[in-house]
């Protein structure tokens, strides 16, 4: 079941469809995702030869693995703590919240490690790490000049 989940997930990314938003090349400010083109005289909306694909059924990928990750785990999005209960390791995999704050943050990591869960965006959460390392890095060439001597 693994190899077949993997294989059908390699095969969705290798023939996966881009889509091209209109006018895309002629504005620097728009970004390159997907929006719908609306206008009334619009050649992309009335689907015209060389004026961009839409998105149509049969694009999509395999029904067996549509959500997942490209990893082959399933995502999860979590904001509390409470949230990691009942997730299965071998086939879940955690993405902590953009609105989670840090000390929230560093309690759902450590507790994802704990149950062998798989954390997409890892992040160094504790502000006492970082102030820890220049003082190490301080110490070390005090050392290396004191063996030169």
């Amino acid at each position: 079941m693994a190899d077949e989940k993997m294989r059908l997930i390699r095969a969705r990314n290798g023939k996966r469809a881009t889509f091209k938003r209109q006018c895309l090349h002629q504005k620097k400010k728009l970004d390159d995702v997907w929006r719908r083109p609306r206008g009334i005289q619009s050649k992309q909306r009335m689907q015209k030869w060389a004026k961009g694909r839409l998105p149509k059924p049969g694009f999509g990928g395999p029904a067996a693995v549509r959500g997942f990750h490209p990893s082959g785990y399933e995502e999860v999005l979590v904001f509390t703590p409470a949230d990691l209960e009942g997730l299965n390791p071998e086939t879940h995999a955690v993405r902590v919240a953009a609105t989670v704050g840090n000390r929230k943050r560093e309690v759902i990591q450590d507790k994802a490690l704990e149950l062998g869960l798989k954390v997409f965006n890892l992040k160094d959460a504790s502000g006492q790490a970082a102030a820890e390392e220049p003082e190490v890095v301080e110490e070390d060439v005090e050392e290396e000049v004191a063996s030169d001597e």
